[in-house]
């Protein structure tokens, strides 16, 4: 697999802006709104908006959870190695709230499938809404799209997306990775 850059740093930056302005406008205060980050990897999108929002853009009642999905997965059964789950942060109540689950890709739909029924054991929410950084377009599994996508990409089935934070990584970025098959 040869990577190509999709998104540096600088532009993750602006779609990260972008999207923490479309938040502000559709939940203002936030006073009903809960943020709510996938495990594992949406947790990174969750926290740099989170930064966002009450650093930049000044959100004081902001209120978010990290979510663990790996039980709730269609397919945790499927594999042959055993699957490690991720924390469970979610100490807010949910109950009549707006949720918008936080994720880093957005592929086949089943991560947020699996999220949906997850969220039930805390409480039913008012409404909940999808954010994605990136979405990969024309490869769903399930109906689902999202409310909020920093960029829509086209890749191939056997392609992958992954993204690199610079707390794990040399620095923020986006890659495709081609499956050469």
């Amino acid at each position: 697999m040869q990577p190509k850059l999709l998104l540096n740093a600088h532009q993750i930056d602006i779609l990260l802006h972008r999207l923490a302005c479309q938040l502000i406008e559709n939940h203002l205060d936030f006073s009903n709104c809960v943020l709510i980050g996938l495990q594992p990897r949406g947790v990174n999108v969750l926290n740099k908006l989170t930064e966002l929002l009450t650093s930049v853009y000044k959100v004081s009642s902001l209120q978010s959870g990290k979510l663990d999905i790996t039980f709730f997965r269609d397919d945790f059964r499927r594999s042959d190695k055993p699957h490690a789950a991720s924390s469970t942060d979610m100490n807010i109540p949910i109950e009549g709230k707006d949720i918008v689950f936080i994720d880093d890709v957005l592929y086949t739909g089943r991560s947020i499938r699996a999220a949906l029924t997850a969220i039930e054991s805390y409480g039913r929410p008012k409404s909940i809404e999808l954010l994605t950084l990136i979405d990969r377009r024309f490869s769903r599994d399930l109906p689902i799209q999202p409310d909020y996508v920093g960029r829509q990409v086209d890749a191939l089935q056997n392609d992958k997306v992954t993204v690199e934070w610079s707390e794990t990584h040399a620095a923020d970025a986006v890659f495709l990775l081609k499956d050469h098959i």
